[in-house]
């Protein structure tokens, strides 16, 4: 993935079994959660392409979430907050070459971040 690039889509869920099953027959995605990731199963498309997760729905998430790739989530947060921005979630690792953050815009909205690369 390039700089910039949405690269997942978190939906918030409240019965991960119900939901998975929703969108299964909606869409005809296929849904698993991969080792490691138990709780939180992940979502492909028909075309293969890993495209998001369903999450459990918490206080703080409860509409869906994009993340965007970028070369550095330290400087995409120092240039977030010198804009007006701010932080929601700090950096934490995914894996040991990638992690993940969320920023919110002047306007409220929740942005994801991710940075390295991943094979889950």
């Amino acid at each position: 993935m390039a700089h910039g690039d949405i690269t997942h889509i978190d939906i918030p869920v409240s019965d991960l079994g119900a939901a998975g099953a929703f969108y299964r027959d909606l869409f005809g995605w296929q849904i698993s959660a991969p080792p490691g990731f138990e709780g939180y199963p992940m979502w492909h498309a028909p075309n293969g392409v890993s495209g998001g997760g369903l999450a459990p729905r918490s206080d703080g998430f409860t509409q869906p979430r994009s993340y965007v790739e970028v070369d550095s989530i330290d400087d995409a947060i120092a240039i977030a907050e010198a804009s007006g921005g701010s932080v929601a979630q700090p950096k934490q690792p995914i894996a040991a070459t990638s992690w993940w953050a969320v920023i919110v815009d002047p306007d409220g909205n929740h942005i994801g971040l991710t940075e390295g690369t991943t094979e889950i």
